[in-house]
């Protein structure tokens, strides 16, 4: 439906991946075909060629995404594992506290080149970013600020990957992303929490000497994660559309990435509102079906556990144990 919905509507939704290591996000899997693809990350392309063919149109750019205009270098902290390898310099004694404080030990420093994400996108001939997904280690936030005003306002979608626990020097953390986020017309579709033992290094190597059975594998699979860092998928909302003054088609894409989401709920939300706001078409109509077909697809595949709401099978459970006390 979706990629019949974008056909008619001559949109090639522009998705950008800043932080494009491996494969492009799954969830933009089922409108590829339709879909101008953009990722950034200093590495070469590997094994996820294959994927972005997959792709109307697919852009790697092999460079850092600067969240200031104007800087094209960027330092480089690389740590053991590289993947927390980041611009801004972890911050040792606040990782120490954590079971994974070893695997952002820097191993080297150096530079990096790195271009304003507006201008990059400039550079294509790309005048908007629908989807946009930052993964930066650390800078999310600003990245996402530090594009100009008329680009910002076009991206309906916006995923992070903001810090909770403040593991490198200047990091956006969630906190600060959120309230930022949400007072630009945005809101919190949805969170995966991470995370990581909190437990000292220095501990560890007392536990190892007093317990030499308690090893490394078998006390980070006995300990409780902490959260540590999310992922946190923000998409527009109704209101903020229509403060904007957005267009119908802006509306309907709006719904499609509900859609993908997994949020056909409020996709029927856009699609009311635009009905409302610009009256009934064939695209919203189109929108409006779709968004019931899987709410009803959606709600049958779901076996609730009781009819009872939450709370009455809560009291129900009190009730009969405060019964089987006094019997007992």
């Amino acid at each position: 439906m979706m990629l019949n919905l974008l056909q008619q509507l001559e949109i090639q939704p522009v998705l950008v991946d800043v932080g494009a290591a491996g494969a492009p996000p799954a969830v933009w899997e089922p409108i590829a075909p339709r879909s101008v693809y953009v990722g950034f990350d200093p590495e070469p392309a590997g094994n996820e060629t294959a994927m972005l063919a997959r792709y109307a149109r697919a852009i790697r750019i092999e460079r850092a995404v600067s969240p200031l205009p104007g800087v094209t270098t960027l330092p480089l902290y690389l740590t053991r594992l590289r993947c927390c390898s980041s611009t801004l310099q972890p911050r040792s004694a606040a990782l120490a506290e954590h079971w994974f404080a070893p695997l952002f030990e820097v191993e080297r420093e150096t530079s990096i080149e790195a271009v304003p994400l507006g201008d990059a996108l400039a550079n294509q001939g790309l005048q908007r970013v629908d989807w946009l997904k930052i993964d930066s280690q650390g800078a999310d936030l600003r990245i996402y600020q530090s594009l100009p005003d008329a680009l910002r306002r076009t991206v309906l979608a916006l995923d992070v990957e903001p810090g909770l626990i403040d593991a490198y020097q200047g990091e956006d953390l969630f906190a600060e992303a959120h309230a930022a986020l949400t007072a630009d017309g945005f809101w919190l579709s949805d969170l995966e929490l991470h995370g990581t033992p909190r437990i000292r290094q220095t501990t560890l190597e007392h536990l190892q000497r007093v317990q030499p059975a308690l090893t490394a594998e078998r006390l980070q699979h006995g300990l409780r994660n902490s959260p540590g860092w999310c992922n946190a998928r923000y998409l527009r909302s109704p209101a903020w559309l229509r403060e904007q003054s957005a267009t119908p088609t802006e509306y309907v894409l709006l719904g499609c990435f509900a859609l993908l989401d997994r949020q056909p709920g409020f996709a029927l939300d856009v699609a009311l509102a635009c009905r409302q706001h610009f009256g009934a078409d064939a695209h919203s109509d189109c929108l409006h079906d779709e968004a019931v077909r899987r709410l009803l697809a959606q709600c049958a595949s779901q076996r609730p556990a009781s009819q009872a709401p939450h709370w009455l099978r809560k009291l129900k459970r009190r009730a009969g144990q405060l019964i089987h006390a006094l019997l007992s």
